[in-house]
C-alpha cells in the first residue's frame, strides 16, 4: 500500500522537469505583445495586471490567495485515494501537452489571454503528475478559479453596458424623488452646479463584477456539493451587482442633493463596501434558507478516521513510467520553444487594407479639398492619445467643413495599428469617456464610389448636453466606423479580433488593421447625416482605402 505522501515523494524529480520545461517556455517565450508590456514573460504580462489600475484586475493577488487556500483545504479534507494503473499519467501528460499547445495558439495569434489558459492547463497537469487523483480532484477548482484572476477584454463591454444600464436606472430613480439631475454620457449633473459626478468603471460595478461573482462563486462551492447550486448562487451575484451599484448611485446623488458634494463623496466612499456587503449578504442569505429548506444538499466533509480510504493495495508509482513522460514533456517543451523562438524572430508578413506614407508607417494623408464644396483642416492627435497607444500607431485626421454652410461639418479620423494587435479599439468607450451618451446603434452599408456594392459599417446615435446663451441644449450626432484588413473591410470590433487571430494562426499573417471612424451632427436629421458621411467617403475612399 501506498500512501498519496510516497508517491508525491517518488515522483518529486519528474514532476519538476515537468514543471521547470514549461516554465521556461511561458517565462521566456510567454508574451507576443510587447507594446504594452515590453517583456517576454507571460508570468510577468500577468502579474503586472494585478498591480496596474487601468488592468482593473487589482483582485488578481485576492484570487491567487484564495486558490491556494482552497488547494489546501480540499488535500484536508479529502481521504488518500487509490492510484489506478497509470491512466490519470497519461491524463496529466496530455494536459501539459495541451497546456504548451494552447500557449502556442495564443503566442502566434498575439492573445496572451489564451496562453494563461495553457499555463493554467499545464499547471493542473503538473499537479496531476505529482500527486495523483488526490492533487487532480484538490487542485482542479482552485486552479479553474485562477480564470477570475485573468484581464478579459470582453468585460469591457460588459462593463461598458453595465455603466450605462447603472446611470439609466439610477437617474430615473432619482428623478422619481424629484431631484432633477442631468445625464451627460456617464455624467450625472445638477443643474444647478452642486455636484458633478462621472460613473466611472469603479462606480458601475466593472470592478466589483469580477470579485463579487468570485466570492459568490466560492461560497456555493463550499457550501454545497450539487453543480447546479453552485451555478445558482453564482447566477444570483449578477442582479445583485447591479441592484448595489444602482442603490451607490442614488444615495450618492441624494446625499450631494441635500447636503453638497463633499457629503455625496463620503458616501461614494462608504457605499463601495455597502455593496460587497449587499451582494454577499444576499448570496449568503440565498445560501442559508436553502441549507435550512434542505439541509441534505450542503456538503459534508467525509470523515477519514476509520481508515486511509484505500479501497485496496495501491499500486506505486513507475519511475522508469514516469521519467519517460517527463522526458517527453521536456521534448515537447524544446519543439514548443523552437517553433515560437522562429515565429517571434519572423519579420512582419502583414498586409494593410489603405494606403501608407513612403515610409510605411503612417497612413497618407487625407486631402483637403474634395471637390469644391469641402474643405478639411487637420486635427492633430492628443497627447494622451500619443501616450496611451503603442508608438507605432499610426493616424490620420482632418475635420471637413462645407464651404457653402460652414455649420455642417464632419470629423474624419484613420487609426493605424502598428506591430502590436491592441494598437486599435471599440470606439463607444473612447465616446463615453469623452461625455457622448449612447443612445442606440445600427448596421449600415457604404458605398465605394466607382465599385457595385459596398461595405459594412456601425452607425452609433449619441448626444451630449451643451450649454449655450439661451441654456442647455441637446446635440445629437452620427458617429460610423469600420475596421480595415489586409483584404476585407468588418463593421465590428469582435469581428475583426476572430479574423486577426484567425489569419496570424491558420496563414501566419500579421495585418495592419486601420479604425476608420467618421463623426457628424444630426441636428437637421439622420438621412442627413448619413447622406454627409457618404459625401465626405466618396470624396476621400479613392485616396486612402484600397480594400473594400
Amino acid at each position: 500500500m501506498t500512501s498519496g505522501s510516497t508517491r508525491v515523494r517518488t515522483l518529486f524529480w519528474p514532476a519538476l522537469v515537468c514543471a521547470f520545461s514549461g516554465a521556461a517556455v511561458f517565462q521566456f517565450l510567454g508574451n507576443s505583445t510587447r507594446s504594452y508590456i515590453g517583456s517576454p514573460s507571460l508570468f510577468y504580462w500577468w502579474g503586472f495586471q494585478w498591480i496596474n489600475p487601468r488592468s482593473e484586475t487589482q483582485h488578481g493577488l485576492l484570487i491567487l490567495g484564495i486558490s491556494i487556500w482552497l488547494f489546501v483545504r480540499n488535500l484536508r479534507i479529502q481521504g488518500p485515494a487509490p492510484e489506478g494503473p497509470g491512466k490519470l499519467r497519461l491524463e496529466s501528460v496530455g494536459a501539459m501537452a495541451g497546456g504548451l499547445l494552447i500557449h502556442a495558439i495564443g503566442f502566434v495569434a498575439e492573445q496572451a489571454r489564451v496562453s494563461i489558459f495553457g499555463l493554467l492547463l499545464f499547471t493542473w497537469g503538473v499537479f496531476a503528475f505529482a500527486g495523483g487523483r488526490r492533487w487532480a480532484r484538490a487542485s482542479a477548482f482552485p486552479i479553474a478559479f485562477m480564470v477570475f484572476a485573468i484581464p478579459l477584454s470582453a468585460l469591457d463591454s460588459a462593463g461598458f453596458w453595465l455603466r450605462m444600464w447603472v446611470v439609466d436606472a439610477s437617474a430615473r430613480l432619482v428623478h422619481a424623488f424629484g431631484i432633477p439631475v442631468i445625464v451627460n454620457g456617464t455624467q450625472l449633473l445638477s443643474p444647478d452646479g452642486r455636484y458633478d459626478y462621472d460613473v466611472a468603471a469603479a462606480c458601475s460595478g466593472v470592478r466589483s463584477l469580477v470579485a463579487l461573482t468570485a466570492l459568490s462563486l466560492i461560497i456555493g462551492y463550499i457550501r454545497f456539493g450539487s453543480l447546479w447550486l453552485r451555478a445558482a448562487l453564482f447566477a444570483l451575484s449578477f442582479p445583485l451587482i447591479y441592484l448595489g451599484n444602482v442603490v451607490r448611485i442614488v444615495a450618492i446623488i441624494v446625499a450631494a442633493q441635500l447636503w453638497g458634494q463633499a457629503s455625496g463623496d463620503r458616501v461614494h466612499d462608504i457605499m463601495g463596501y455597502g455593496v460587497f456587503a449587499l451582494v454577499l449578504g444576499g448570496v449568503f442569505a440565498a445560501a442559508e434558507i436553502i441549507g435550512r429548506v434542505r439541509p441534505d444538499w450542503q456538503t459534508r466533509e467525509p470523515d477519514h478516521r476509520a481508515g486511509s480510504g484505500l479501497k485496496g493495495p495501491g499500486r506505486p508509482p513507475d519511475v522508469i513510467r514516469s521519467w519517460t513522460a517527463a522526458g517527453g514533456i521536456l521534448f515537447v517543451a524544446a519543439i514548443t520553444a523552437a517553433f515560437l523562438s522562429h515565429i517571434a524572430g519572423l519579420p512582419s508578413t502583414g498586409r494593410a487594407g489603405i494606403s501608407l506614407t513612403p515610409d510605411g508607417r503612417e497612413p497618407v494623408e487625407l486631402p483637403t479639398f474634395l471637390g469644391t464644396d469641402w474643405i478639411g483642416r487637420r486635427t492633430e492627435v492628443t497627447e494622451i492619445e500619443r501616450e496611451i497607444l503603442p508608438a507605432d500607431t499610426g493616424f490620420s485626421r482632418k475635420t471637413y467643413i462645407s464651404i457653402a454652410d460652414p455649420s455642417k461639418q464632419a470629423f474624419m479620423s484613420i487609426v493605424l495599428s502598428g506591430h502590436d494587435r491592441t494598437s486599435i479599439h471599440r470606439p463607444e468607450v473612447c465616446l463615453v469617456g469623452q461625455g457622448w451618451t449612447i443612445r442606440g446603434s445600427f448596421p449600415h452599408n457604404f458605398s465605394y464610389p466607382g465599385k457595385s456594392g459596398g461595405f459594412p459599417a456601425t452607425v452609433l446615435r449619441v448626444e451630449k448636453e451643451v450649454s449655450t446663451r439661451t441654456g442647455k441644449v441637446t446635440v445629437p450626432q452620427l458617429v460610423a466606423y469600420y475596421f480595415v484588413g489586409g483584404d476585407v473591410v468588418v463593421a465590428s470590433h469582435w469581428d475583426r479580433l476572430v479574423r486577426d487571430a484567425w489569419n496570424r494562426v491558420a496563414h501566419g499573417r500579421a495585418d495592419r488593421w486601420a479604425y476608420v471612424l467618421i463623426q457628424t451632427s444630426a441636428l437637421d436629421g439622420e438621412p442627413s447625416a448619413l447622406l454627409r458621411i457618404q459625401t465626405i467617403l466618396d470624396g476621400t475612399l479613392p485616396v486612402f482605402q484600397r480594400a473594400g
